[in-house]
């Protein structure tokens, strides 16, 4: 039986038999005698997203009183659900990214911890996601970036739609108005340069 720790653009944990090709965490958020989530969903605002393989160490999931693994799509879903690289395991990653959401948002020489308090805030709204409103036409939002349209998930790629599930992205136009998943400020870092690691089924 699958555990619940599969992430969705809306940040929501379910369990699903499909694997991602990242993982992260959000603190420790499970009880290792069960393997099962609390009832809380982060214990710390550093929500990262790490690399499945690092210098082939291995974990039994959920197993122990550590960092509880968390399993992603891709990055850009990732990024939708409020999360950033991981500054131990993708280390140049994260290097990029914080360089890119200096130049998008207008600031230098962040560190982590404040960018992470900007992160927060743009992903909870009292403890449920947070929509924003789109910053520019559909079309032209960045690659990678994801949007909501009547309770759906979708990446835009090359000024087009595709609809998210745990398999992958199909193509497919939205059913109404959308609204911003991606927080506005990683929205920002991709139209600064930084290009998220997508599905190969977006490709």
């Amino acid at each position: 039986m699958p555990l619940q720790n599969r992430v969705t653009p809306t940040g929501d944990i379910i369990a699903t038999d499909h694997r991602g090709t990242f993982t992260g965490n959000r603190g420790i958020i499970h009880n290792p005698a069960t393997r099962t989530l609390l009832n809380k969903r982060w214990s710390t605002p550093a929500w990262l997203t790490c690399v499945c393989e690092f210098r082939a160490r291995r974990r039994k999931v959920m197993s122990r009183q550590s960092w509880t693994e968390l399993f992603f799509l891709d990055e850009a879903t990732a990024f939708a659900a409020g999360h950033r690289p991981c500054f131990f395991c993708r280390r140049d990653d994260a290097k990029r990214f914080r360089a890119s959401w200096e130049a998008g948002n207008g600031v230098g020489e962040l560190s982590a911890k404040a960018m992470d308090a900007v992160l927060h805030a743009e992903r909870l709204d009292r403890g449920e996601k947070r929509l924003h409103p789109l910053p520019t036409q559909l079309h032209a939002l960045p690659d990678g970036t994801m949007v909501q349209a009547n309770g759906e998930s979708y990446l835009v790629a090359g000024g087009k739609t595709l609809r998210w599930s745990f398999a992958g992205y199909s193509r497919a136009d939205l059913p109404g108005a959308a609204m911003l998943l991606t927080p506005p400020s990683t929205v920002r870092a991709f139209q600064a340069g930084y290009r998220p690691v997508l599905h190969q089924s977006a490709g």
